[in-house]
């Protein structure tokens, strides 16, 4: 029979070294005023030479990579269709805009999202890799 020291771990708690890290404002980049991405629009802004689209759906803000993985269009010029998608200007394949998740054929790779942060009015984004 195995006894665990009194200073061990319980098996239902995870030791404080492997707890996910919480998310910095370090890693966050100043993009928007929150006031420049009204209800249903989108927003183009640039990150270390990364074209991110920032979209508002019902006053919750999304950013996803502006490039449509099918051939590069700009989804920031996209219809927002069904509530939650972008369907890119070129050749109608659509994202989700909360996911980035490919939704329709010609594109079938999803294009890269960023954490978004909302703090005194401003949009802050993940900083771009």
């Amino acid at each position: 029979m195995f006894f665990a020291p009194p200073n061990a771990t319980q098996p239902d708690e995870e030791p404080a070294d492997q707890r996910p890290a919480e998310t910095t404002m370090s890693n966050f980049v100043k993009v928007a005023a929150l006031t420049d991405v009204p209800a249903g629009t989108s927003k183009l802004v640039e990150v270390s030479q990364v074209r991110v689209a920032l979209f508002n759906l019902d006053g919750e803000i999304y950013a996803i990579e502006d490039v449509c993985t099918h051939d590069g269009g700009p989804l920031v010029e996209g219809t927002i269709v069904n509530g939650c998608q972008v369907r890119c200007p070129r050749h109608g394949a659509r994202f989700d805009i909360r996911t980035g998740a490919a939704l329709s054929f010609p594109a079938f790779e999803a294009t890269n999202t960023y954490a978004v942060q909302i703090k005194d009015g401003a949009v802050w984004i993940e900083q771009p890799v």
